[in-house]
């Protein structure tokens, strides 16, 4: 007992001095320079005491590189009028004047059916945008569409397509929509654009009666690009209704996992007949791509960041030099930080400086 009642202290004696261990003090941290005022260009020396410190950070006092915006900065635009812009390229195809960029203000987020897209008011906004002519990407340029803004709506932009039927009319063509964007007018130091929506973020999706039938559109949507295409023109000249492919033989020893010739990616489907009386073989059809609701209120761009000076593992600094480019009022502000599984202990400087021309 006595035994066991020694190593339990021994034990607490040992934990005691871990957690003493571990504690950590205030950085001896400070910032200074040899004056306030500086002229754009020149080299600003940031002289440190306690570089030794766990953790040191910087941010510059410019746009995007401010303390006082480290939570997120959001931009009212509301009153700043819109630009948009996007590349396309066409390919494939005969046809003409498949393709409307349209935009509404009313539609009320029903993408279940054409006739529910159609059901709201759309304004053409077509003839504002040039649009590509083969298979380069061609820029549409960055239009206005302020007109288009309805305070507190959302804003929706959609690509329509038409396919008329092919066998007279020649083949459907495939157009590309990629870099679609949608930016402020106004600008964030009268230098840096605000986006409000891009490729990635307008939310296309594609609205096909069709979808489920043989006269389904070949459109789809990825984060870098909407494909606008229509539906296959089904005759019997096509490979699917060569009964004689081999592909159409069960016994064909791509099926045969025993067979040197087989594929696992092969997948048997029994031979289907052209019927020459189906509606779906050269139909007229038409398909939507429409954005998400794109509100025009506000950019938010997310918290600045700073720049880290130092980590743990990295040598004490005794000085930090920097250059401000544009004339202007900054505050630097240096964090300063000793850390440990316990928590942190942080010391924050700031230098007021005025950037002469």
């Amino acid at each position: 007992m006595k035994f066991k009642y020694c190593t339990i202290l021994l034990g607490v004696l040992f934990m005691s001095s871990c957690k003493e261990n571990l504690e950590i003090g205030v950085p001896t941290f400070d910032v200074k320079t040899a004056k306030t005022s500086y002229k754009a260009g020149e080299n600003v020396d940031f002289d440190i005491t306690g570089g030794e410190t766990h953790m040191i950070s910087f941010y510059s006092g410019e746009v995007l590189k401010e303390y006082a915006s480290r939570e997120g900065r959001v931009i009212d635009v509301s009153k700043s009028g819109i630009t948009g812009s996007f590349t396309s390229s066409v390919q494939l195809g005969a046809q003409t004047n498949q393709l409307a960029i349209l935009a509404s203000t009313n539609f009320n987020g029903d993408y279940s059916s054409v006739a529910k897209v159609k059901a709201a008011t759309w304004t053409d906004i077509t003839s504002r945008f040039a649009l590509g002519t083969g298979t380069a990407l061609l820029a549409s340029g960055n239009k206005d569409l302020s007109d288009l803004v309805v305070a507190g709506k959302p804003l929706y932009i959609a690509f329509r397509f038409l396919t008329k039927p092919q066998a007279i009319n020649g083949l459907t063509r495939q157009w590309f929509i990629q870099s679609f964007s949608i930016n402020s007018n106004l600008k964030l130091d009268n230098s840096i654009t605000l986006p409000i929506v891009d490729q990635a973020s307008a939310g296309f999706r594609i609205i096909d009666d069709n979808a489920n039938n043989a006269a389904k559109a070949l459109s789809s949507v990825s984060a870098t690009r909407v494909t606008l295409q229509g539906n296959t023109y089904l005759h019997p000249g096509l490979p699917q209704f060569n009964q004689n492919d081999p592909i159409f033989d069960p016994k064909n020893p791509i099926y045969d996992p025993n067979s040197p010739l087989f594929s696992a990616t092969a997948k048997y489907v029994p031979f289907v007949p052209f019927d020459p009386n189906s509606p779906y073989n050269d139909p007229a059809t038409e398909h939507w791509a429409v954005s998400k609701g794109i509100m025009i209120d506000k950019v938010d761009l997310g918290p600045d960041r700073s720049t880290p000076l130092k980590g743990l593992p990295n040598p004490t600094i005794s000085k930090h030099s920097y250059i401000y480019t544009k004339p202007g009022n900054y505050k630097a502000v240096f964090i300063a930080a000793n850390n440990s599984i316990d928590g942190d202990k942080t010391v924050i400087k700031e230098i007021n400086l005025t950037i002469t021309p």
